[in-house]
Order: structure tokens, then C-alpha cells, then sequence
């Protein structure tokens, strides 16, 4: 099978989709099996006869209609200069992409709280232990 990467993902989530609902026929037949054998059930509806859109379509059509505010789209430009990046980006703790000049903190004015993000750090690494004040008995 030669199929490009967009289709052969789709075709491995149609499997697993059948395999899903054939595990799940099984395990209702068997349930109905030991309940009533004399009437057998009719099988479900075929799956494949609605068309369903693939969760990864529906996953990225949501993602590009309703963007969070304030997150920074990677793109391949500086967000300072605009100057074009390519592999040598620099991505600041704010989120957003800066050339070679403009990654440090104090050159394109972040708004980033380094020192509380420290301290928070150090608190979760070192916490506080005390003995007790009486020893018990």
C-alpha cells in the first residue's frame, strides 16, 4: 500500500474504529447470548454507512478557528524585528519566538516573572522541615 501520511492515518483510525465496534458487538452478543439464546439479535448498524469526521480533522478545525489570547503562534519570525528565523530560534519562557539579538529577557522587554517562577521552584525543591516541639511519648 502506497499512501501518503495523512491517509494511511486515516485508514489505521478506520481499523482501529472497526475493531473497536467488533469488540464491542462481540462482547453485547455474549452478553445476549447467556441472557435470551432463543432470539437472536440483529447486528448493529454498519458503522462505515455514516460519514463521520476524523477526530484529527476535527481536533485541528478547532484549533484554528478559536485561538487562545495571548498565546504566541509559532511562526518563523522574530517577534521583535520580524527578522526571518529558521532553525536557530530562540523560544523565551513568555512563549513567543526571538531571533539571535532579541532572545535575552531584557532586550525585547518581557513581561515573564522570572523571580517568581524561582522562588516557586526553590520551595517545591527544598521544603520545610521541623522538628516537633515536643518529643512524643
Amino acid at each position: 500500500m502506497d499512501l501518503c501520511s495523512k491517509c494511511y492515518r486515516d485508514v489505521l483510525l478506520k481499523e482501529q474504529e472497526q475493531a473497536k465496534t467488533k469488540s464491542t458487538i462481540e462482547t453485547a452478543l455474549s452478553s445476549s447470548s447467556t441472557s435470551a439464546p432463543a432470539h437472536p439479535s440483529p447486528p448493529p448498524p454498519a458503522v462505515d454507512s455514516l460519514p463521520q469526521p476524523s477526530p484529527l480533522i476535527a481536533l485541528e478545525s478547532s484549533v484554528s478557528t478559536s485561538p487562545a489570547v495571548g498565546s504566541a503562534v509559532h511562526t518563523n519570525r522574530c517577534a521583535a524585528c520580524r527578522k526571518r528565523i529558521g532553525l536557530t530560534g530562540f523560544t523565551c519562557r513568555c512563549g513567543i519566538t526571538f531571533c539571535g539579538a532579541h532572545r535575552y529577557p531584557e532586550k525585547h522587554g518581557c513581561g515573564f516573572d522570572f523571580k517568581t517562577v524561582g522562588r516557586d521552584e526553590i520551595a517545591r525543591a527544598n521544603p520545610v522541615i521541623k522538628a516537633q516541639k515536643l518529643d512524643k511519648i
